[in-house]
């Protein structure tokens, strides 16, 4: 079988590449083409576009980069069809992926999607045009069967990959040394894996560091960038970075500051307690805030349903409340507990592991039934 993928930021490279892995136990002769990162590409197959020229974060960001993301488009389109893969298996990243999906369905080229886009947040009618492209939707939040189911439309879902990312993960017991950490307790900064997010939320991140003299602050580094561009932001604090550890420095931490996205989901099933920061630019946050019909921006909030991380954005994204938020955190115990005890019914909502195999199987099998018929 031949699959063509797209993923488009970090999340979605991790999870290509669980799926990658699982498909392959599988189906060993499978062969993969695909938009992606670093994780992917070590699964095998060819990369095509690596995630790091694709994440534009915003509606004006969008904007601002139209002529790039167009190309991207393009690019994809060509390279499908010269390829003409068995199906598509297209990983979040919806205002790039339903494109991809629209084009690959007047192909004739059946689409699985993984990962549905969050249209339960805004702009639900789009679930109309997924229902006219998307062969196969996979979900991985419990809330999006009935979401869905309300519209008319059939989903899958297949539980959360985050848990199998967790669950094999191999704690490294040399963590701190090969990272020449000291023995203070640790409190993690997580500022994204775009440049726009790291632009807006490090600097204020690092302006609470002052206020911990017994905590060392220790920054996870996106794979897609290197130590001489985050050095910028260090200049009057000079904060290790790692790449490519950020479970081994969330099981070390006490506490983090999450730039909202995927890694505040990750970082409360790894039962760290956390304050979640969202800063974009003006303009994308007053449309965000007319469109989205969602009460929290972060996965831990959403699935909860209510509110147990602290969300700052915007404005509130800042010495102050960071510092506050942090010092409850960490020294006020019953707060933390209370935290901790919901992260625990988090973890139990979101399921079991095996949705990586559970998704291959389902494509696998889906596909080679097909096959059959023909």
């Amino acid at each position: 079988m031949r699959f063509y993928l797209i993923a488009g930021e970090a999340s979605g490279d991790l999870h290509g590449s669980n799926l990658m892995k699982s498909i392959k136990k599988i189906a060993p002769q499978t062969d993969f083409r695909y938009f992606g990162g670093d994780l992917m590409q070590a699964e095998g197959g060819t990369l095509v576009k690596h995630i790091s020229t694709m994440a534009f974060m915003g509606f004006v960001e969008v904007v601002m980069n139209l002529r790039k993301i167009f190309r991207n488009l393009n690019e994809a389109k060509h390279d499908i069809l010269a390829y003409r893969p068995d199906a598509l298996i297209l990983i979040d990243f919806p205002g790039f992926n339903l494109k991809i999906a629209e084009f690959a369905k007047a192909n004739g080229i059946k689409v699985f999607y993984y990962i549905s886009p969050k249209v339960w947040a805004w702009n639900q009618k789009r679930v109309l045009k997924i229902k006219r492209v998307v062969d196969y939707m996979l979900c991985i939040l419990p809330f999006e069967v009935d979401f869905y189911k309300s519209w008319g439309m059939e989903v899958f879902y297949v539980g959360n990959p985050l848990m199998d990312a967790i669950e094999s993960h191999t704690l490294n017991p040399n963590f701190a040394i090969e990272n020449n950490l000291s023995e203070k307790p640790i409190v993690a900064l997580l500022p994204g894996s775009r440049k726009q997010e790291i632009q807006k939320l490090l600097p204020e991140m690092i302006k609470t560091i002052k206020h911990f003299p017994d905590f060392q602050f220790v920054v996870a580094g996106a794979p897609n960038f290197n130590k001489e561009y985050y050095r910028e932001f260090l200049a009057e604090a000079p904060v290790p970075i790692v790449f490519n550890s950020t479970y081994d420095l969330l099981k070390y931490s006490s506490a983090a500051v999450v730039a909202s996205g995927t890694a505040t989901l990750e970082t409360a099933l790894l039962h760290i307690p956390e304050v979640v920061v969202y800063k974009g630019n003006p303009l994308s946050i007053a449309i965000a805030r007319m469109l989205i019909k969602i009460n929290f921006i972060s996965l831990v909030n959403l699935i909860m349903n209510k509110e147990v991380v602290k969300e700052l954005i915007q404005n509130d994204v800042n010495e102050e409340k960071i510092t506050n938020e942090l010092t409850i955190i960490l020294k006020n115990s019953s707060y933390r507990s209370e935290m901790l005890k919901n992260f625990q019914i988090l973890s139990e909502k979101v399921g079991k592991i095996g949705a990586s195999d559970k998704t291959a199987s389902f494509i696998v099998k889906t596909m080679t039934a097909n096959s059959n018929l023909k």
